[in-house]
């Protein structure tokens, strides 16, 4: 047997485990919050068409949060092993880099200016934000030569992040929206409805299948942009594509649940912790991950202090900040 297919084998029983890990805490997700409900409420919500207050509950608020936060967690997490892949940067993350706070200050300007815009023109703008705030920070590290440095991006990140949230600020309270726009960039799950999914869900499906049918590509990328192009990789053609597919993952993320940061940096250094350095089985093992990780915030965000809501944000901070320096401490190779 190959080295190759033993890879594989391996990476099928991981994979697994991961799924049963997920579908598991999908379960306590649902089970769990301020109002009490059974396993067997959660059955007959997705199996049935029976009624009743619990399974209301589970079937129009809870699953459709549970969902989000399983899509965004993929989201994130893919575009950060993506970003980090691309840059070799092991600190790139949507959330670092410019793009939540780009998207942020596109949402703050389309509430302010077009009011009556419906949630797919939103969305439009969160993805035209995220390009926005992503090109100015590889535009800023790109102006000295070595400026893809690890540390002179994520310097250049919190530089523009800062800029474009006082953007997103100034122009909240100057118009009077600030508390509309702090309902969009809370950074939870709360509201979430299944017409918002239906609008959403197709743009992360289809990032998410891109980023997989290059994964083969990126691997080689991740590792010397020489080797890639030597292999008769169209280099440039590639980062476009994966690029558009980051603005994707995190413009709808940025739409579906506000800002949310250090999920695109703690689950693909884990995951690589898991099964090594191919991008390959990487990206659909951060889409189970993140969505996992995503689904326990929430449900840690719901629980702890109930019937009061902890935002997520602020869970993912708790647990992001502590990792974000030990990879800082470690040089970048906190688990990889």
């Amino acid at each position: 047997m190959t080295t190759e297919n033993q890879l594989s084998i391996r990476f099928v029983y991981k994979l697994i485990a991961g799924i049963i890990a997920f579908v598991g805490m999908f379960i306590v997700a649902c089970i769990f919050g301020a109002a009490d409900t059974t396993v067997k409420d959660v059955w007959l919500a997705l199996t049935s068409d029976a009624t009743g207050d619990k399974i209301s509950i589970i079937r129009e608020i809870r699953l459709p949060r549970e969902v989000a936060g399983i899509f965004v967690g993929a989201a994130l997490a893919i575009s950060g092993a993506i970003m980090q892949g691309m840059t070799r940067n092991p600190l790139a993350d949507p959330g670092l880099l410019g793009l939540t706070a780009g998207a942020n200050a596109a949402l703050a300007i389309t509430i302010a200016f077009i009011p009556s815009a419906n949630y797919f023109g939103i969305m439009i703008a969160c993805f035209i934000g995220a390009a926005a705030g992503a090109i100015m920070v590889f535009g800023i590290g790109a102006m000295k030569k070595g400026g893809f440095s690890p540390l002179r991006i994520v310097l250049a990140g919190a530089a523009v992040s800062a800029f474009l949230y006082a953007i997103a600020e100034g122009i909240g309270i100057y118009f009077k929206v600030s508390k509309d726009v702090s309902m969009w960039t809370a950074g939870g799950l709360i509201g979430t409805s299944w017409g918002q999914l239906r609008v959403i869900v197709p743009f992360i499906l289809i990032g998410i299948l891109v980023s997989l049918s290059l994964s083969r590509q990126l691997t080689i990328l991740s590792l010397n942009e020489e080797v890639a192009v030597g292999l008769g990789q169209k280099t440039t053609q590639i980062k476009t594509i994966l690029f558009i597919v980051i603005i994707l993952l995190a413009g709808a993320s940025v739409a579906l649940v506000g800002n949310m940061a250090f999920i695109g940096l703690m689950v693909p250094h884990i995951v690589r912790a898991i099964v090594g350095t191919d991008y390959r089985f990487i990206i659909p093992m951060s889409a189970i991950l993140g969505a996992t990780f995503m689904l326990l915030a929430d449900t840690l965000g719901r629980t702890i202090n109930a019937p009061y809501e902890t935002p997520v944000v602020a869970i993912v901070a708790m647990i992001g900040l502590p990792f974000f320096l030990l990879i800082v401490r470690k040089g970048g190779k906190a688990f990889s």
